[in-house]
């Protein structure tokens, strides 16, 4: 079992109370208490820190004040004083320390934790709380040790390389910040045992080959067995794992993809 340590980073145990907020999760469940997402339940009780996805307030600068551990999520958060006095939560860049400052302009010096329109920002460069459309939120490379790579500015749109290894196009209207998300070592955490992942809210996963027929397409049969299909599949039956195409065909984005994600161990 490894940990992360904490005392190289965070800066204070508790959060700013008015930015936060409690609530009952949902839990895989939805509004008619069925499960939806399987997998999914109990765990530790959390508080929602308020994080600000939408960045309305622009060419104000902020200070960091604070950068704080968040159960919600699997990066690191800031909290950030604006001149005006306002503080908000934000999801913290890599390199992201107290004193630091940070600003909402399209006319700010390019630098790490600046967030500018993707037109501003020059060709190769790592980006996070990326838009999919102008003014509509931060929506891609949100969590620990993601970034996007801008590859090219085309016309109206800017291709962006995401960290599946797929490009695509967005609009060149959208904003992003520059830097990549911080704690980028939250892949290499073990959780060594069964109990730990009951904490973090997650339930016991088992191979659908160990499932009974009526349960999993691979179920069934006396002793060990082979799935008795050419390709894997989900318990819903559908392809699955071992470098199937799983995108749904004829999706709404479509248009915007310029090359599709590379499936299997060797992505990049």
């Amino acid at each position: 079992m490894t940990t992360r340590s904490y005392k190289k980073v965070v800066t204070k145990a508790t959060p700013h109370k008015k930015l936060t907020k409690g609530g009952k999760r949902a839990v895989g469940r939805n509004s008619q208490g069925r499960i939806t997402s399987r997998h999914m339940g109990g765990g530790h009780k959390r508080n929602y820190r308020t994080i600000d996805f939408k960045f309305d307030k622009k060419d104000i600068p902020a200070k960091v004040e604070t950068v704080e551990y968040d159960p919600n999520r699997s990066a690191y958060i800031a909290l950030l004083c604006y001149a005006d006095g306002e503080r908000r939560y934000t999801i913290a860049h890599k390199d992201m320390q107290v004193g630091d400052t940070f600003i909402v302009s399209a006319k700010a010096k390019p630098a790490v934790g600046v967030r500018k329109p993707l037109r501003e920002i020059s060709i190769g460069t790592e980006v996070y709380n990326v838009e999919t459309r102008p003014l509509a939120g931060a929506r891609l490379a949100r969590s620990a040790g993601n970034a996007v790579t801008i590859l090219a500015q085309d016309g109206t749109h800017t291709h962006l390389k995401m960290p599946s290894s797929e490009v695509r196009k967005v609009s060149s209207d959208a904003w992003a910040t520059i830097g990549v998300v911080s704690n980028d070592e939250h892949q290499l955490l073990t959780v060594g045992k069964a109990g730990r992942s009951r904490w973090l809210g997650k339930r016991p996963t088992v191979r659908g080959s160990v499932m009974n027929p009526v349960d999993h397409p691979h179920g069934g049969g006396e002793g060990r067995q082979g799935r008795g299909h050419k390709r894997a599949r989900s318990i819903f039956g559908k392809p699955t794992g071992k470098g199937q195409k799983t995108r749904k065909p004829g999706k709404y984005s479509d248009a915007l993809i310029v090359s599709r994600r590379k499936v299997g161990k060797r992505r990049k």
